[in-house]
Protein backbone atom coordinates (compact mmCIF):
# COMPACT_ATOMS: atom_id res chain seq x y z
CA UNK A 1 0.00 0.00 0.00
CA UNK A 2 0.97 3.52 -0.84
CA UNK A 3 -0.88 5.99 1.61
CA UNK A 4 1.32 8.13 3.19
CA UNK A 5 -0.85 8.18 6.20
CA UNK A 6 -0.48 4.87 6.77
CA UNK A 7 3.43 4.74 6.39
CA UNK A 8 3.74 7.36 8.97
CA UNK A 9 1.01 5.24 11.49
CA UNK A 10 3.09 1.98 11.24
CA UNK A 11 6.16 4.17 11.73
CA UNK A 12 7.85 4.06 8.05
CA UNK A 13 8.00 8.17 8.37
CA UNK A 14 8.73 10.74 10.67
CA UNK A 15 6.68 12.68 11.54
CA UNK A 16 6.19 15.29 14.67
CA UNK A 17 3.59 13.08 16.77
CA UNK A 18 1.37 14.31 19.43
CA UNK A 19 -1.08 11.68 20.40
CA UNK A 20 -0.95 7.83 20.18
CA UNK A 21 -2.85 4.97 21.66
CA UNK A 22 -4.35 1.74 20.09
CA UNK A 23 -6.66 2.92 17.42
CA UNK A 24 -5.38 6.62 17.01
CA UNK A 25 -2.34 8.82 15.60
CA UNK A 26 -2.35 12.23 15.38
CA UNK A 27 0.80 14.55 14.60
CA UNK A 28 1.45 18.09 13.45
CA UNK A 29 0.40 18.85 9.69
CA UNK A 30 3.35 19.44 7.54
CA UNK A 31 1.62 22.77 5.70
CA UNK A 32 -0.17 24.34 8.72
CA UNK A 33 -3.51 26.30 8.04
CA UNK A 34 -3.38 27.88 11.54
CA UNK A 35 -0.88 28.14 15.12
CA UNK A 36 -2.55 24.99 15.98
CA UNK A 37 -3.11 22.24 12.88
CA UNK A 38 -3.07 18.46 13.70
CA UNK A 39 -3.90 15.32 11.85
CA UNK A 40 -5.51 12.76 13.30
CA UNK A 41 -5.73 9.58 11.86
CA UNK A 42 -7.20 5.95 12.79
CA UNK A 43 -4.36 3.24 12.21
CA UNK A 44 -6.67 1.26 10.68
CA UNK A 45 -6.43 2.76 6.73
CA UNK A 46 -10.21 3.77 5.88
CA UNK A 47 -10.17 5.62 2.88
CA UNK A 48 -12.46 8.37 3.43
CA UNK A 49 -15.50 8.53 6.11
CA UNK A 50 -17.99 7.38 3.56
CA UNK A 51 -16.38 4.01 3.31
CA UNK A 52 -16.37 3.47 7.53
CA UNK A 53 -18.18 0.12 8.15
CA UNK A 54 -20.43 0.40 11.55
CA UNK A 55 -18.00 -1.09 13.15
CA UNK A 56 -15.05 1.09 12.60
CA UNK A 57 -17.98 3.66 13.42
CA UNK A 58 -18.41 2.37 16.71
CA UNK A 59 -14.94 1.67 17.53
CA UNK A 60 -12.86 4.34 15.87
CA UNK A 61 -14.99 7.41 16.33
CA UNK A 62 -15.36 7.87 19.84
CA UNK A 63 -11.65 7.21 20.00
CA UNK A 64 -10.84 9.92 17.40
CA UNK A 65 -13.11 12.50 19.17
CA UNK A 66 -11.62 11.76 22.42
CA UNK A 67 -8.46 12.02 21.08
CA UNK A 68 -8.99 15.57 19.72
CA UNK A 69 -10.40 16.48 23.15
CA UNK A 70 -7.49 15.75 25.12
CA UNK A 71 -5.59 17.52 22.15
CA UNK A 72 -7.30 20.13 22.70
CA UNK A 73 -6.70 20.36 26.32
CA UNK A 74 -3.04 19.81 25.99
CA UNK A 75 -2.74 22.53 23.14
CA UNK A 76 -4.71 25.17 25.65
CA UNK A 77 -7.15 25.88 23.12
CA UNK A 78 -9.57 26.94 25.74
CA UNK A 79 -11.10 29.72 23.01
CA UNK A 80 -12.12 27.24 20.68
CA UNK A 81 -10.95 25.28 17.69
CA UNK A 82 -12.08 23.77 14.43
CA UNK A 83 -12.39 20.29 13.36
CA UNK A 84 -12.81 19.41 9.92
CA UNK A 85 -13.05 16.21 7.59
CA UNK A 86 -12.49 16.63 4.22
CA UNK A 87 -14.76 13.62 1.87
CA UNK A 88 -13.43 12.44 -1.67
CA UNK A 89 -11.75 14.61 -4.13
CA UNK A 90 -15.01 17.05 -4.40
CA UNK A 91 -14.68 17.73 -0.43
CA UNK A 92 -11.32 18.37 -0.51
CA UNK A 93 -9.47 15.08 0.30
CA UNK A 94 -6.04 15.06 -0.52
CA UNK A 95 -5.08 12.11 0.82
CA UNK A 96 -7.23 8.54 0.96
CA UNK A 97 -6.81 8.06 4.62
CA UNK A 98 -9.50 8.93 6.54
CA UNK A 99 -8.39 12.19 9.01
CA UNK A 100 -10.10 14.86 10.67
CA UNK A 101 -7.84 18.44 11.00
CA UNK A 102 -8.05 19.88 14.38
CA UNK A 103 -7.10 23.80 13.71
CA UNK A 104 -6.87 26.46 16.84
CA UNK A 105 -4.98 29.46 18.24
CA UNK A 106 -6.67 31.99 16.20
CA UNK A 107 -9.90 32.88 15.36
CA UNK A 108 -11.69 30.89 12.33
CA UNK A 109 -13.33 32.92 9.62
CA UNK A 110 -16.63 31.48 7.61
CA UNK A 111 -17.61 30.44 5.41
CA UNK A 112 -13.80 28.04 5.39
CA UNK A 113 -13.46 27.86 1.51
Amino acid sequence: MDCIFCKIANKELDTQVVFENDQVLAFEDVNPQAPTHILVIPKKHIPNIQEMKLEDQQLLLPEIFQAIQQIADDKELEKGYRVVNNCKDSGGQTVNHLHFHLLGGRVMQWPPG
